[in-house]
This record gives C-alpha cells, structure tokens and sequence, in this order.
C-alpha cells in the first residue's frame, strides 16, 4: 500500500506500479476535510486500467455522488449519516452489478453481514436522510462562519467557506458542505483540552453524523496510533478539534462553542 499527498497528482502516478489494483481516496478526508479531485483521480485511474473507490461516508449521496465523477466503488459507513442516531453499525458498499457480486460472494461466505435489525433501522433512516442533511449543511456552514471570526480560533476549515483551499473543486463536486467542521484553537493542546472540558452540550466522542452535535480530538482519539510527525503531515495538530455539527439549533450549538472557546482563553 502507498499512500500519497492528496493534492499532488504526480505522487499518484508516480506510486502507480504493475501491481497497482485500486486508487482509494475519501473526500472530504478525516479529519482536515480536504477535498481531492474526483475527476481527475478518475482520469488517471482509468488511463493505468486501475479501479477507482471513493469514500463517500463525510459527503453522503445527497451531498456528493462519486458514480457521477467515476469511481467504480461507493463505500459509506452506515453507521454515520445513514443511521444518524448512533444505535447500529454497519457499512455499504455500491458499485456494479459485476463488482458487487464478487464482494457479495466473499460477505456471504465469509460473514461480514449487516443482521436484519440494523437493516431494518438503516432503512426507516434512510427516509429521513436527505432532510437530515439539508440541516446538517445549514448549521455547519453557519458555525463555519461564526468561528472563522472567533479570537480564540487560530484556523477554520469547511469545504463550503470560500477560505478553504479547495473551495472551487468542493464546489464542483459537491451539492453541500456536509456536517464536519474543523478548527484549530489558539494555545494547542493546553486550550484545546480546556476547550473540551467546558463543553457543556455537545458529546464528546469519536462518532459523527448523529443528530446530535460532537466534539472530537482527533490527535488524541481517531489518529492517536499515528507519529506525531505523520499527524502534523496531514495537518493533525495538537489544538485541532473536529465537530460534527448535529440537527439542534444552530444558536444552542454557537452558544456552548462560544463559551468553551472564552473559557479556553482564560489565563
């Protein structure tokens, strides 16, 4: 397995070698949400003959539809969005007829299989998917704004606020922003444990795409196993936090940010 810069196409041709079998990407990534060119990535995987997978769990299919830009394979976390109130696990994985029927012949086999409980509460959720997202979007681009003018706040990043660096791709491919934002806090670690501490309303946890409203500290937590010089290589520094921004009113939300945030910045 090689892994390459998101944004440096000749790494990823580079990398390519005989043996190459798939590109996989996810876009928005976790937790910087960078956004990767879905187009081109596609154009170099089908020059080497090789199969494109997108990680679709941040954007949803409301929100992005990679089969648009040609990925060959379409994985999502059910668990996320799909369910959207933390209660099952389970995945998805959508692609051809041809492609899907391989994947199903090892699943059958060999019993990664979702049981028919968690089917059954994928598919009631599911019908509220496409609403859910629309606040989901909503919030999270006003929390975007109302934090990128915050004096505790060192940096902002959402795929939908023209200060990111991929603004006009996220745009391209995108229908929404999503639900993840992510900042840095003035003060690293320090402020950022502070920070966390005085959440009052928001959970803390390492899920994302519930209803309700997260806070993740992703050096500590989901990339806690990488070197510390790999974390700041992808961005991942001491101070980042990682919300996803629930369903709640989006002034209830701001207030408990708002109020860690000053607390943060207390001496």
């Amino acid at each position: 397995m090689n892994y390459v810069s998101f944004d440096k196409l000749e790494e990823w041709a580079a990398a390519i070698t005989p043996s190459t079998k798939i590109i996989y990407i996810e876009t928005p990534t976790n937790p910087g949400v960078d956004i990767i060119d879905m187009a081109a990535v596609n154009k170099l995987a089908k020059k080497h003959g090789i199969l494109f997978v997108v990680d679709n769990c941040f954007a949803t299919p409301i929100n992005q539809r990679p089969a648009q830009f040609g990925a060959d394979l379409i994985i999502h976390s059910a668990t996320k969005y799909f369910d959207g109130q933390g209660r099952v696990m389970g995945g998805i994985i959508l692609g051809s007829a041809a492609l899907i029927h391989e994947i199903q012949s090892f699943a059958r086999h060999t019993g990664p299989a979702i049981s028919p409980f968690n089917a059954w509460i994928l598919s009631k959720s599911l019908e509220t998917l496409s609403l859910r997202v629309e606040r989901h979007n909503s919030n999270a681009l006003e929390i975007a704004k109302r934090l990128e003018s915050h004096s505790a706040v060192k940096s902002v990043k959402y795929p939908f606020l023209k200060s990111h660096p991929q603004f006009e791709i996220a745009r391209q491919q995108m229908s929404g922003g999503g639900g993840i934002v992510t900042f840095e806090i003035s003060g690293g670690l320090k402020a950022g444990k502070i920070f966390l501490d005085a959440l009052n309303m928001l959970s803390l946890t390492a899920n994302l795409g519930d209803t309700r409203s997260i806070a993740t500290h992703p050096a500590s937590t989901t990339h806690s196993k990488l070197a510390e010089e790999e974390r700041l290589a992808v961005g991942i520094t001491p101070g980042l936090i990682r919300i996803s921004v629930g369903l709640e009113h989006v002034d209830d939300i701001w207030n408990d940010l708002d109020q860690a945030l000053n607390f943060s910045c207390l001496p």
